[in-house]
């Protein structure tokens, strides 16, 4: 069997404009094939999408390509297949949190999963796209998936990760 090619995003052309990538590289993860790649190139080494694509079930080995911008390359993990999607649980619990001003949804958002019970999920609604929120979550481990809605907002899917030593 042929291992597919890897998905190549540069994401460099949105950050130069001071734009948020988040959305369209997990748009490109969406769009994987099992087993497939994908290379990234950014204008900086992504440190909060590792812990993000580790929870999705990527390695990852990253070089430096010149002028302070990056490549990444994440691998599916020989466990991905196992492993399911933060998108693929059916919520347990919903939170609208449109109508507020930053940093409100965000603080909404973590306060609800931390009341939540591990391997709970959570569908959350924001009217933009949170890029604190997608950080905070990052550097906590916890995956997120999101979806632009048009004028609607976002709606995002965040798996509420098992806590090491509960028993299940």
């Amino acid at each position: 069997m042929n291992t597919p090619s890897p998905l190549t995003v540069d994401v460099r052309p949105i950050l130069r404009a001071g734009g948020e990538p988040f959305a369209e590289i997990m748009t490109a993860v969406a769009s994987l094939v099992p087993g497939q790649a994908l290379r990234l190139l950014a204008t900086f080494k992504p440190i909060p999408l590792f812990a993000v694509m580790a929870g999705r079930g990527f390695d990852h080995t990253e070089r430096p390509i010149g002028g302070g911008e990056w490549e990444v390359l994440f691998t599916p993990a020989a466990a991905a297949a196992a492993k399911p999607a933060a998108t693929a649980a059916a919520p347990t619990a919903t939170l609208d949190t449109r109508g507020l001003e930053p940093p409100e949804p965000m603080v909404r958002v973590l306060a609800a999963l931390e009341s939540m019970a591990p391997g709970s999920t959570l569908e959350a609604y924001t009217a933009r796209e949170p890029v604190f929120l997608y950080r905070a979550l990052a550097e906590r481990g916890i995956a997120i998936g999101s979806e632009a809605l048009g004028e609607a907002g976002y709606r995002h899917i965040i798996q509420v990760p098992g806590r090491t030593g509960e028993a299940a």
